[in-house]
């Protein structure tokens, strides 16, 4: 009897007015019982609330994501802060708006859905949920929707959005981030990622429609609606296709003695890496058995980021070794990014960096354009693009051979926007990439790609092995002749907001109010760069040719030594970090005397203008 009169007082409880002192919370929670119908997030919320925790009720429930790199990214579960199933149909409501407002053609034209293999059994979240509701919001406002039947590599769908002529595509994944997290990353109908005011405009639609239209909950319209699209076998063909254009030695590839194994971090890129190799004419990579098939749990690695490099490399590096496998390419859980080591003589790996690897692409791709142009091709029609925080090597080939490089602010979204204005006016784009591993061979795709990558760096190593060159020995070839770069990245964390941006004012105001600093320690400085305010100390007017970039901070140091040093926060992470490289010119061979000259700039870097100790940093454990 007495748990009968627990269980009444405790639905009364829910089912009454809240009164937790705080007005606001009070409506929030009042509209999260009634509008979420996932059994469990609304489960998670009633729990809180039975047990008082009115400050995680608040934090969960009174703030909302905002759009960042594209799209929104955070953890999975109960709350307008996370990411579940009433936050990503608030969202799908928010697109549809803003879609109906720019497009009057929607209705024809329709939208893509892709998914990544993501999951959580505690909040019944998974990412082909996720896109299963997105797809209901809309079609249950009669637009056409392009929904893959299983999991894709993320640049499926910004390929996807340009090849049917939606007029624009979401993708579920969290990438490389832990396993708690999921996200929603928008394509504009230029198969780029949206950039501002796209974001801005996003979210306050988002706002204006917060309570679930009928029909938004309705997943069945996925399995019965006559709108709902399957583009998997078409786009999968057209994508397999489009790779012939970036293959050059195919009969090469097909008489290869390399072997190659490929991890897919337990996420989507086996299948796809396995077509893309057969595509080349390669026989299958060996699969890592153990991370080969999808696990929302990434068992095997603390973190499923290959750019930790060979910590978390460990399974497909010992492989490699069992198999006498030269090669070891890593894609990350939505194979949007690649990793890539390779055996030395002396029996250790070497893990490239993304500016390694992208030195080896910028030579090869120029390359193969050089030796498969037609007589007409005028090189000064040739670009290569790299964010603003990668290594200048692109930059040092173009001098050299006479195409264009350009610089975009940090992020493929900003790559993919330049690509577009570019391919506009009749140029030509070899390739781009950033620091992080995002490479980009060709413009089938306008973001970055694993798939594509992961085959480019396997034909480019069976190419050398005839010559009987190793990738490390290119690098060096490289080097040699346009200039060593060598380079370091790291991070400290900061979960002060205030300490973040005091740090940043401070190198603002240095010596004097305004005044940027003019030495770090006893290193020189050039000229100074800052992207939040729009200052360019190296342009004749002192104004950035980057666009502003007021919400993020991002100063840019060039020394007289030849170094160039950034310092930026974090988009998505409580993290500042800072980039830099030594940019040599090719007379200058010594590499030991270039790293030490590098070690000691970092070091006055870190001590001159971050002050750890002082401002309460704490070091990236590696």
């Amino acid at each position: 009897m007495a748990e009968n009169t627990e269980g009444d007082l405790n639905s009364n409880l829910l089912h009454a007015p809240y009164h937790t002192g705080d007005p606001q919370l009070d409506t929030a929670i009042g509209q999260w019982l009634r509008w979420d119908k996932n059994p469990k997030t609304k489960e998670q919320i009633e729990n809180l609330l039975r047990n008082g925790m009115n400050k995680e009720l608040r934090d969960r429930l009174c703030c909302r994501m905002t759009f960042g790199t594209a799209g929104l990214r955070s953890a999975m579960g109960a709350g307008f802060c996370y990411i579940n199933d009433l936050t990503v149909i608030q969202s799908t409501q928010g697109m549809y708006k803003y879609l109906e407002r720019c497009f009057s053609d929607f209705k024809q034209r329709g939208f893509v859905v892709g998914y990544d293999t993501r999951g959580q059994v505690t909040s019944s979240c998974s990412s082909q949920r996720l896109a299963k509701l997105t797809a209901a919001v809309l079609l249950a406002k009669d637009v056409p929707v392009y929904l893959f039947s299983r999991y894709v590599p993320t640049p499926f769908v910004p390929y996807a959005v340009q090849k049917l002529k939606a007029v624009a595509g979401v993708m579920i994944t969290a990438s490389h981030n832990r396993k708690e997290d999921n996200g929603y990353k928008v394509y504009w109908e230029t198969g780029a990622q949206i950039t501002s005011p796209h974001d801005k405009e996003i979210l306050k639609c988002i706002e204006e429609c917060v309570e679930p239209w009928n029909g938004s909950w309705n997943d069945n319209l996925v399995d019965t609606s006559p709108l709902k699209r399957d583009p998997l076998q078409d786009i999968c063909r057209r994508y397999m296709e489009d790779l012939k254009k970036i293959c050059f030695y195919r009969e090469l590839n097909l008489k290869t003695t390399l072997k190659f194994v490929h991890t897919s971090f337990h996420g989507v890129g086996h299948d796809y890496v396995q077509l893309a190799f057969k595509v080349f004419g390669f026989k299958p990579p060996i699969p890592v058995p153990e991370q080969k098939d999808p696990d929302p749990d990434f068992s095997t690695v603390k973190c499923p980021n290959p750019e930790e490099g060979e910590s978390v490399l460990e399974l497909s590096l010992r492989l490699a070794e069992k198999e006498n496998a030269r090669i070891v390419l890593a894609t990350d859980p939505d194979a949007d990014r690649l990793a890539a080591a390779e055996l030395q003589e002396n029996g250790s790996w070497k893990v490239f960096t993304g500016n390694e690897l992208a030195a080896l692409f910028g030579w090869w791709m120029f390359d193969c354009w050089k030796k498969n142009k037609s007589r007409n091709a005028d090189v000064k029609n040739v670009y290569m693009l790299a964010t603003t925080v990668s290594s200048k090597i692109l930059k040092a080939i173009a001098l050299k051979e006479g195409f264009h490089f350009e610089e975009t602010l940090p992020g493929f979204k900003w790559i993919g926007s330049r690509i577009i204005d570019l391919l506009e006016n009749g140029k030509e784009v070899l390739f781009a990439f950033e620091e992080s591993i995002g490479f980009l061979c060709g413009t089938s795709v306008l973001d970055k790609d694993g798939v594509s990558a992961a085959v480019v760096v396997a034909e480019m190593a069976s190419y050398l092995e005839t010559m009987n060159i190793t990738l490390k020995q290119q690098l060096v070839k490289v080097y040699e002749k346009y200039g060593y770069h060598i380079s370091k990245t790291s991070y400290f964390l900061c979960y002060e907001p205030p300490t973040i941006k005091s740090i940043f004012e401070r190198l603002r105001n240095f010596d004097s109010p305004k005044e940027y600093p003019k030495f770090c320690g006893t290193f020189a400085i050039l000229h100074v760069r800052d992207i939040t305010t729009g200052y360019d100390s190296s342009q004749p007017n002192k104004k950035s040719v980057l666009p502003v970039s007021k919400n993020s901070q991002m100063i840019t140091f060039t020394f007289q030594n030849g170094c160039v040093a950034t310092l930026r926060t974090s988009g998505t992470e409580p993290k500042i970090k800072y980039y830099a490289e030594m940019c040599a010119s090719p007379d200058q061979s010594d590499t030991a005397l270039l790293e030490e000259e590098l070690k000691k700039l970092i070091d006055a870097l870190i001590e001159n203008f971050l002050q750890p100790s002082k401002n309460g940093l704490i070091w990236r454990s590696v």
